[in-house]
């Protein structure tokens, strides 16, 4: 049962459109945790809505990391350094006000 609960979860984990040129994929563990702590932050307030957002965006960052580092093609590199230019400058306006 282990073995093909496994196998499942690696045909899932290598799902991704078109084939031979990867745009869309299934969400690696970074991705999906940036996303729940995304959603976490929107619908909290104080301390939690602040601790949400910050592991939002450090799971965030080490996605587009790995994107720039490990990505399968150049689309998904451009993701990758995309995203951490967008993080940046919003860390930046953050820390002006």
């Amino acid at each position: 049962m282990l073995t093909s609960t496994r196998q499942a979860l690696t045909s899932v984990t290598e799902l991704s459109w078109p084939k031979r040129f990867p745009i869309v994929q299934f969400p690696n563990a970074p991705l999906i945790v940036g996303l729940v702590a995304g959603e976490v932050g929107a619908h909290t307030r104080a301390d939690g809505h602040v601790f949400a957002l910050s592991v939002s965006y450090v799971a965030m960052s080490i996605w587009a990391y790995l994107e720039l580092t490990q990505g399968v093609n150049w689309f998904r590199r451009m993701l990758g350094v995309g995203y951490l230019a967008f993080a940046a400058v919003r860390v930046a306006l953050a820390l002006q006000t």
